[in-house]
């Protein structure tokens, strides 16, 4: 058994005393900064002696926050020093649960009385996050378990200001480069962050994902109890199943986990090129793996909070740009960017020669004839350092939805590349490709 996580007794919602946190932590880095310049000491020394503390500090002030340095994070590459890009991606990892005294005066504000005197609730957090945390529950009447999804309170008040000093603190810390304006990000930031903190939506994209595979028995989605479930609370069906890094998974054959390798990829496609819903949050926490002893092996489908629906102008475009970049149909993938606004009228030819090399290198796995090896490949390395180049050129804030399709791409790597997953991937998406 691994030693209990230390729990928090409360959250800091008030405006004052979240923003009082942010200024100390902002203060704190501010002269340790000046202090450092003094000292002669590196900018990368100095942001890795700030990355414990950031984590630490806004892990345990949860909500928009934590949620959006995990965001950013995935802008990374792109635009920050690797250093400052540890910071946020520190973020990723577990916070700290608040423990369930404090949660139960929550939960009581949310649900009535005699709602929750239907649940016999397990008073030991399952799963904690930046906006809520998971309990399970057993609905008494039925004996069905659930697992009741409990926001954190007055986070929505605490949006603008957090993001606000958000940026701030990351100009102080001097995280973000000089002259770049990512207002646009900042406030799809901010959209999806009061879309994740509406649990009714959820609950809504929840049950029409559920609907667009429940004639795919590779796949299942909980059901959402709306008895016990408001803008504050989301109640699912309990779904047992393991991580992709479980041990019993990790020594499924060969055969089996490229099964649930090409099941999981065959699933984003259908996401990106039929139904303009994508599952913007692909942690591995939000997925388990049911392993069946007929080898019928499904993938368990969780939290659909960050899911976004797109355009359909944008997504043609966004197909176009994809199906360009593995043809190497250079026509083809010029325009879709410029209808993107990733080229624009100006853009010198060393750039755009650049942002093409960027797109082509990234779509490898879909070039091959033949399988491709996911763990074994270095392909997030060699992304990474294309990226940097574009610090050469005049920074501006790519298009904002890419934030979402962004972080996508890059759990379907880590997935696959934790499945171990030897497969022909040209093969998955080339029916998808004969539509666009």
């Amino acid at each position: 058994m691994s030693e209990k996580k230390k729990e928090l007794k409360s959250i800091k919602s008030s405006l004052m005393s979240r923003s009082f946190s942010i200024a100390k932590l902002g203060l704190g880095a501010g002269l340790k900064y000046a202090g450092s310049k003094i000292t002669n000491t590196s900018l990368d020394s100095f942001l890795n002696s700030q990355a414990v503390t950031f984590a630490k500090e806004l892990g345990e002030l949860k909500g928009s926050l934590m949620k959006a340095g995990q965001m950013l994070s995935m802008y990374g590459e792109y635009f920050f020093p690797p250093q400052a890009n540890q910071i946020l991606k520190s973020l990723q990892s577990d916070s700290p649960s608040i423990e369930w005294k404090t949660m139960h005066t929550y939960l009581k504000k949310y649900l009535s009385r005699d709602l929750l005197a239907e649940l016999e609730i397990d008073p030991v957090s399952i799963g904690s996050a930046s906006m809520g945390q998971v309990h399970k529950a057993r609905v008494k009447a039925t004996g069905e378990i659930v697992a009741i999804k409990i926001q954190y309170p007055d986070l929505e008040k605490a949006i603008d200001s957090d993001i606000s000093a958000l940026k701030k603190l990351l100009k102080l810390t001097k995280l973000i480069p000089a002259g770049l304006d990512l207002s646009a990000v900042f406030e799809e930031v901010k959209s999806m962050l009061r879309q994740e903190l509406d649990y009714e939506n959820e609950a809504r994209l929840t049950m029409m994902y559920r609907d667009l595979i429940k004639d795919d028995p590779r796949y299942v989605v909980p059901k959402v109890f709306l008895r016990y479930s408001n803008r504050q609370v989301l109640t699912t069906e309990y779904l047992e199943g393991l991580k992709a890094d479980h041990p019993l998974v990790q020594s499924l054959s060969q055969k089996r986990r490229d099964q649930l390798s090409e099941s999981f990829l065959d699933l984003y496609f259908k996401e990106i090129f039929q139904w303009n819903l994508i599952q913007t949050d692909p942690h591995l926490g939000n997925y388990k793996i049911q392993i069946d002893s007929l080898g019928d092996d499904r993938l368990v489908l969780l939290d659909f909070g960050a899911c976004r629906e797109f355009s359909t102008e944008f997504m043609h475009n966004y197909r176009r740009m994809i199906k360009g970049s593995i043809l190497r149909d250079r026509k083809m993938f010029m325009a879709a960017a410029k209808e993107l606004g990733f080229i624009i009228e100006g853009d010198k030819a060393d750039y755009i020669k650049a942002f093409e090399d960027f797109c082509y290198e990234t779509v490898e796995p879909f070039t091959v004839d033949g399988t491709y090896h996911w763990k074994d490949s270095d392909l997030p390395g060699r992304v990474v350092k294309k990226a940097i180049q574009f610090k050469n050129f005049d920074l501006r804030s790519p298009p904002r939805e890419i934030l979402f399709l962004d972080r996508k791409t890059g759990g379907v790597f880590i997935f696959l590349s934790v499945m171990k997953a030897d497969i022909n991937s040209r093969k998955v998406i080339d029916p998808y490709l004969a539509q666009v």
